[in-house]
């Protein structure tokens, strides 16, 4: 429902700025804008998805996480989709996603929010019972070759 909702309002606030812009400044110069606008977010979408990439093979490379730079780039990504999109709301959405510090606040309140919504469970009743060592036994053992046993009666052998 709320994305329906998003896809009624966010036409209808693009219509209305188009009108406001186009009655202010006119005709050509608003299309001239949208077409400007579309070119400089398609450059520094290029040069940002390309350092958000390098990022994210290092990361890989050195073994580190690569969600930051996963997450980062799928902005990233939203942003190029709003800069394509013709209209001045997409287009200072998708401008301010291109911002670092922008995405990054998004994606710490994100991660407040997933975090916030998660659920732990535990399998255990006991949290010592948990610890590995607990299940060690210390003990002295010696290998028996079967020439060294001397067939007992203890049931498990045969006479």
């Amino acid at each position: 429902m709320p994305l329906l909702i998003l896809f009624i309002i966010i036409p209808i606030i693009e219509i209305a700025l188009f009108i406001q812009v186009g009655g202010f400044i006119g005709l050509w110069p608003t299309l001239a804008i949208v077409i400007l606008t579309a070119v400089i977010g398609t450059n520094m979408l290029r040069r940002q998805g390309v350092s958000t990439l390098a990022r994210l093979q290092a990361n890989m490379s050195t073994g580190e996480s690569p969600v930051d730079p996963m997450v980062h780039g799928a902005f990233i990504l939203v942003a190029g989709v709003l800069l394509l999109t013709p209209g001045f709301f997409t287009d200072f959405i998708g401008f301010a996603l291109l911002i670092p510090p922008v995405r990054a606040a998004l994606i710490k309140w994100g991660a407040t929010k997933l975090v916030s919504r998660a659920v732990f469970t535990s399998t255990t009743q006991n949290p010592q019972q948990s610890r590995p060592d607990q299940n060690v036994v210390d003990a002295d053992y010696t290998v028996l070759d079967d020439e060294d046993q001397s067939g007992g009666d203890s049931g498990w052998t045969k006479h």
